[in-house]
C-alpha cells in the first residue's frame, strides 16, 4: 500500500494493459502516502502499519486462523496514538484509490472519444441514436426537450462525513493526477510531483474530520462546493453537448445548431428546508439557505461578466452594434472617454454594476471586486437573461458569431439553469406535525375542541369547510405552542423566499408519512393560514384558488406504497385540487421512499411495492387526465434505493417517467458522482440520457410478450410475499433482534458523533421503527453485512421453488432465468443484489458479531444471517448461471477484491475501538482520541465501499 514493493496487490493484477496506468497512478499514490507518513510519524509507525496490512492480507487471502488471532492480538497492544495514526493511514487510501480509480475512468472514457468508438450507452447520442432508428421524429425531441423537468436534489443525512477542506484537496490532487497525462518536459513533471507531495502532505496534516456538531450551516457550505467544482459549469456545458448531439442525430439541413430554450436539467435541494425529524432546520435555516445560494450563483456571474469585460473589447471604429447594444452600453455608470469606442464592455460593467446591486440585495456581503458606480439591482434573473440575450444578438448580427462561446453562451445558459437561487430548496415536514399544528389552531379559534379526534371523514370535512372560509384560524392576539409558531413562521419564511429570490426558490412541500388525505388537505390549510393559497373569493360560485407551494406526498412505507394511489385518486377528484392541479400545468408530483419501504419490507419486497405503486400512480393519473411526475427518494446503499442511476431509470414501469423526474443525491454519493466535474457531466448526462429514452423509446406492443409480463409480475408478487414474512421475521418479531443490532453494528457510535445535524433516530429510544433509515443501512454497511441489500431473497426463491413438485420445479428455474433475461425490473434487481453481495464479507462481520455480549443471542441471530447469505448467493447463482459475483463488471469485482485487504484493518481496527468505547462508557468515562478514531474508521469504510450512505 505504501510503498513499491506492495502497491501493486492493489490494483487489477488481470486484464490488459488498459489497466495499467491505474496501476501506475495507485503505486504513485501510496508511495507518496508511505513517504508522507514516514516523515510524519517516523518509521516505527510505518511499520506497523505495514505489518498490520501485511497481516490483514493474509487473514484476508488465505483465511488463515492465526493471521486473525495475530491481528486481534496486535490491534489490542496498539497505543491511543498509534491507533490513529494506522486508522488515518488506511482511511487516506481509500480516498486516494477513489481519485486514482476516478481519474482512470475519465482516462478511458477520453480514450474511447478520441479512437472514434460509436457513441457509449448511456450518452445521450447512443440514446438520441437508438430513438432515431426506432422511428422517433425529431419534433418528438424537441417537444420532450421543452417540457422535462430532470432534477437530481441534493440531501445532508446523519451519516454525511467528509469535509469540504478534505474535498479541496482531493480536488487537488486528482487535477495533478490528470495533469500526468498530458505531455511535460522533465522540469513540469518534477513540479507536478512535488505539488502532488506537497497536497499528500497536507491532506495528511489536514483534521479530516469536524469534531464539533455539524450544523445545517456546514451542511449547505457543504454542499455549495460541489456546484463549485461541477454544477455551475458543466450542467450549462452538458446543454450546448446536447444541442450538438440532436443536430448530428437529426440534422436540419443547413448544418446549424438550434437552440433548446427550456431548463430541462435543474437542481433541488433539501439541506436547510428538510425538518423531518431534524429541529435544527427553522425559518432562519431557510433563509440563510437561500441567502448563500444566491451569494454563490451571484459571485459566478459577478466573475463571468468581469471576464466578459476583458475578454469583449471590441470597438465600434471596426464593427457596429444593435441599437438595443448601444443602449444599454449608454445606461451604464461607466463613463470614461477610453471605452467610449467600446460598447460591450461598457455593457458589460452595467450588468456588473447591477448584479453587485442585486447580490447586496439578497443578502451578499462581500463583493470581491468594486462595481464602477451605482446601478438598480435587477427585478428577476430573466432581467440579466435579457441583458446578455441583447449582447448575444448584437454579435450575431454584427460577424461577432464567434464571440459568443464558449463563455457568453454558457453564461446566458447558467442564468437560466439557476436563475438567483441556484437550486429549488424543498419544504418537507412529517404528517403528524401538521395535525398538531391545526389541532392548536382548531382549539384556540374554538373551532374544533379535538381535532386529532375526529375520523378521517370528519377531519376531510372540517379541512375542505376552511378551505372555503375567507377568514382565517389564526389570530396574532392568542398565545399558540413554540411548535405551531415555528411552523407557521416556516410557512411565512417560505413566502418571502418567493418573493425575493424568484418562484423557484421555493416550489414543492414534501410530506414524510403520508397516510390519508386529510394530510394533503392539512399543508393546503396552512399554506391559507400564511398567504401561500390565496383565493379570489366571487360574489357566486366557488373561490378561484391558487397556491404556491406544490403538495407532494411521500409515501415510504410498504402499507404508506400500497395505498398511495387510492389516496391521490381521491385527493385529485376534490374540486378545490383539481383546480390547484390546472394551475399547475394539469401536473402533480409523488413521492416514493426507497428507504422507509425497505427498513419495513426488506429488499425484494420495498422494490416490487414501489415497482407496483408506480402502475397503480400511472394508471389512476391517467383516468385523472393528470400527468404525474414521480420524485424518487433513493440513497447510497442498494438497500436505500441505491445503485447506476441509468439502468434504474430505464427499468422504471412503462409510463411512469414521461420526461419528469426528480430523484435525490445523498451523503458520500454526491461525493463520488460530482466531486470531479468531468464524471460529475458524466453522471448528468446518464441521467437525461435514461430520461429520454425511457420517456420515448417505443414499448413492444406483442400480446405474447403482454402476456408473459402479467406471469412475471405474478411470480414476483408471490416471492414479494414470502421475502417480506422471512424479513419481519427476522428484525421485527425475532427475540432479541434489536439487542444484537444495537450491539453487532457501530449504530451507537454513529448516533453519538459528529456525523450530521439530523438525529439518528426520530425518537431517543432504541426501536428499529423510529430508528432513520438512513443509519440502519449505513451501520450495516459499516460491518461490512450489507443485509438490507439482500436478506429475504434466498428464503423467497427457495420456498417459491419448492411449492412444486417434480418437473414442475424445473419449470419455476426456468421462469426466474426467464425474468432475470427479459425483464429490465427483475434483471436490475438481481444486477443491485450482485454488487450489494460481491461487498458484503462474513469473515469481518464476524468480528463485529464478538461485540454481542450474550453468546446464545449472538451464536442465534448470527447464524440465521449467514444462512440466508448462503442461501441467497446459491439462489441468485441458480438464476444468473454466474458463480462469480460481478461477473458482467470485472472491472468493478477486480476493485471492490482489491480493495478489501486494505479495508479490512480499517473494519478490525473499528471493532477494538468500539470495545474500548463501551468499556469506557460502561464505566462513566469518555477518551475523545477513541471518539475520533472511530469516526475516522467511519469515513475511510465509507469511502472504500463508496456507496454505504
Amino acid at each position: 500500500m505504501l510503498n513499491d514493493a506492495v502497491a501493486p496487490e492493489i490494483v487489477p493484477t488481470a486484464g490488459s494493459d488498459k489497466d495499467a496506468p491505474l496501476k501506475e497512478d495507485i503505486r504513485l499514490l501510496g508511495r507518496l502516502l508511505g513517504d508522507v507518513l514516514r516523515e510524519q510519524e517516523g518509521d516505527a509507525v510505518f511499520n506497523v502499519v505495514e505489518t498490520i496490512r501485511q497481516t490483514s492480507v493474509r487473514f484476508r487471502r488465505e483465511a488463515d486462523a492465526d493471521a486473525a488471532l495475530e491481528l486481534d492480538a496486535m490491534l489490542k497492544e496498539l497505543s491511543r496514538e498509534q491507533t490513529i495514526s494506522v486508522v488515518r493511514a488506511f482511511s487516506y487510501f481509500s480516498h486516494l484509490a477513489n481519485i486514482a480509480e476516478d481519474q482512470h475512468h475519465i482516462r478511458r472514457r477520453r480514450a474511447h472519444l478520441l479512437a472514434g468508438s460509436p457513441a457509449q450507452k448511456g450518452s445521450v447520442s447512443f440514446a438520441l441514436k437508438k430513438l432515431r432508428m426506432a422511428g422517433v421524429p425529431r419534433k418528438t425531441v424537441d417537444t420532450f426537450f421543452q417540457d422535462a423537468l430532470i432534477a437530481p436534489v441534493l440531501t445532508a443525512h446523519p451519516t454525511e462525513v467528509q469535509r469540504k477542506s478534505i474535498l479541496d484537496a482531493e480536488h487537488d490532487i486528482a487535477r495533478l493526477l490528470a495533469e500526468r497525462d498530458l505531455p511535460q518536459t522533465p522540469k513540469e513533471r518534477q513540479a507536478n510531483m512535488q505539488l502532488l507531495r506537497s497536497r499528500v502532505a497536507t491532506l495528511w496534516q489536514t483534521r479530516m474530520l469536524r469534531y464539533s456538531k455539524l450544523t445545517v450551516a456546514d451542511e449547505i457550505e457543504n454542499a455549495l462546493s460541489y456546484y463549485r467544482i461541477t454544477f455551475l459549469r458543466e450542467l450549462p456545458g452538458l446543454y450546448d453537448d446536447i444541442e450538438e448531439d440532436i443536430a448530428a442525430e437529426y440534422p436540419n439541413g443547413d448544418g446549424t445548431i438550434e437552440p433548446i430554450n427550456a431548463a430541462y436539467v435543474q437542481m433541488g435541494s433539501w439541506i436547510g428546508g428538510d425538518r423531518d425529524g431534524n429541529p435544527n432546520v427553522n425559518a432562519g435555516t431557510m433563509q440563510h439557505a437561500l441567502a448563500r445560494h444566491a451569494t454563490t450563483i451571484l459571485d459566478f456571474y459577478l466573475d463571468e461578466v468581469h471576464a466578459l469585460g476583458a475578454e469583449l473589447s471590441v470597438s465600434t471604429l471596426m464593427v457596429g452594434v444593435s441599437a438595443e447594444l448601444q443602449a444599454l452600453a449608454d445606461q451604464s455608470p461607466d463613463a470614461s472617454p477610453h471605452r467610449s469606442d467600446e460598447p460591450y464592455r461598457r455593457a458589460l460593467i452595467g450588468i456588473y454594476a447591477r448584479l453587485a446591486a442585486t447580490a447586496r440585495a439578497l443578502g451578499a456581503t462581500n463583493i470581491l471586486r468594486k462595481e464602477v458606480g451605482p446601478a438598480a439591482a435587477y427585478p428577476d434573473a430573466a432581467a440579466f437573461v435579457a441583458d446578455l440575450r441583447t449582447i448575444v444578438a448584437s454579435l450575431e448580427s454584427h460577424h461577432g458569431a464567434a464571440l459568443v462561446r464558449p463563455r457568453l453562451a454558457t453564461l446566458a445558459r447558467a442564468a437560466d439553469i439557476f436563475g438567483f437561487h441556484l437550486a429549488s430548496l424543498d419544504m418537507r415536514q412529517t404528517s403528524d406535525v401538521h395535525e398538531r399544528v391545526l389541532a392548536d389552531l382548531f382549539a384556540k379559534s374554538g373551532v374544533a375542541a379535538d381535532y386529532t379526534a375526529l375520523s378521517e371523514e370528519g377531519k376531510q370535512a372540517l379541512l375542505l369547510n376552511e378551505l372555503a372560509q375567507p377568514r382565517l384560524l389564526y389570530s396574532p392576539y392568542i398565545a399558540y405552542a413554540t411548535e405551531t409558531d415555528s411552523e407557521l413562521a416556516i410557512l411565512r419564511a417560505a413566502r418571502d423566499i418567493r418573493q425575493r429570490y424568484g418562484a423557484r426558490a421555493i416550489r414543492n412541500y414534501i410530506i414524510s408519512h403520508t397516510e390519508t388525505v386529510s394530510d394533503l388537505l392539512e399543508v393546503l390549510l396552512l399554506q391559507k393560514e400564511t398567504g401561500l393559497l390565496r383565493t379570489d373569493w366571487k360574489t357566486e360560485g366557488d373561490g378561484d384558488s391558487t397556491c404556491e407551494l406544490m403538495v407532494i406526498p411521500l409515501f415510504e412505507t410498504i402499507p404508506d406504497l400500497q395505498r398511495a394511489a387510492g389516496i391521490m385518486s381521491q385527493v385529485m377528484a376534490l374540486p378545490l385540487v383539481k383546480q390547484l392541479i390546472a394551475k399547475q400545468g394539469q401536473l402533480q408530483e409523488v413521492m416514493l421512499g426507497y428507504s422507509d419501504s425497505n427498513k419495513d419490507g426488506g429488499f425484494l419486497t420495498s422494490n416490487w411495492e414501489l415497482y407496483k405503486a408506480e402502475l397503480a400512480l400511472v394508471s389512476d393519473f391517467q383516468k385523472a387526465g393528470v400527468k404525474l411526475r414521480l420524485f424518487h427518494g433513493r440513497g447510497g446503499t442498494v438497500g436505500r434505493g441505491g445503485g447506476p442511476s441509468y439502468e434504474a431509470i430505464l427499468a422504471q414501469p412503462p409510463g411512469t417517467v414521461n420526461g419528469q423526474i426528480r430523484l435525490t443525491e445523498q451523503g458520500e454519493i454526491i461525493a463520488s458522482k460530482f466531486s470531479n466535474a468531468e464524471i460529475g457531466r458524466r453522471n448528468l448526462e446518464l441521467l437525461v440520457a435514461a430520461t429520454l429514452e425511457a420517456s420515448l423509446a417505443p414499448q413492444e406492443a406483442n400480446p405474447a410478450r403482454n402476456g408473459q409480463l402479467a406471469q412475471f409480475e405474478a411470480v414476483m408478487a408471490q416471492l414479494s410475499d414470502l421475502a417480506y414474512h422471512a424479513y419481519r421475521h427476522l428484525v421485527y418479531e425475532t427475540p432479541g433482534f434489536t439487542e444484537y443490532f444495537f450491539s453487532a453494528t457501530p449504530i451507537a457510535e454513529i448516533a453519538e458523533l459528529n456525523l450530521g445535524s439530523r438525529p439518528a433516530s426520530r425518537k431517543a429510544n432504541q426501536r428499529i421503527e423510529d430508528l432513520r433509515a438512513i443509519p440502519w443501512g449505513f451501520s450495516w454497511g459499516q460491518c461490512r453485512l450489507l443485509l438490507p441489500g439482500w436478506f429475504g431473497f434466498g428464503s423467497a426463491i427457495e420456498a417459491w421453488i419448492n411449492q412444486a413438485d417434480g418437473d414442475a420445479k424445473d419449470d419455476r428455474i426456468a421462469t426466474l432465468r426467464a425474468m432475470y433475461a427479459e425483464w429490465p425490473f427483475f434483471a436490475t434487481l438481481l444486477s443491485n443484489m450482485d454488487m450489494v453481495l460481491a461487498k458484503t464479507d462474513l469473515a469481518i462481520a464476524s468480528r463485529y458479531a464478538e461485540l454481542v455480549a450474550d453468546q446464545g443471542l449472538r451464536e442465534r441471530i448470527y447464524k440465521r444471517i449467514t444462512d440466508e447469505h448462503g442461501n441467497t448467493l446459491r439462489c441468485l447463482e441458480l438464476i444468473t448461471g454466474n458463480t462469480e459475483r460481478l461477473a458482467g463488471n470485472p472491472l468493478l469485482a477486480r476493485s471492490i477484491q482489491n480493495r478489501f485487504a486494505y479495508l479490512d484493518p480499517l473494519n478490525h481496527l473499528q471493532v477494538e475501538l468500539i470495545k474500548r468505547n463501551r468499556t469506557l462508557s460502561n464505566a462513566g468515562k469518555v477518551d475523545e482520541r477513541v471518539h475520533r478514531g472511530i469516526q475516522l474508521s467511519i469515513n475511510g469504510v465509507a469511502a472504500g465501499l463508496r456507496n454505504t450512505g
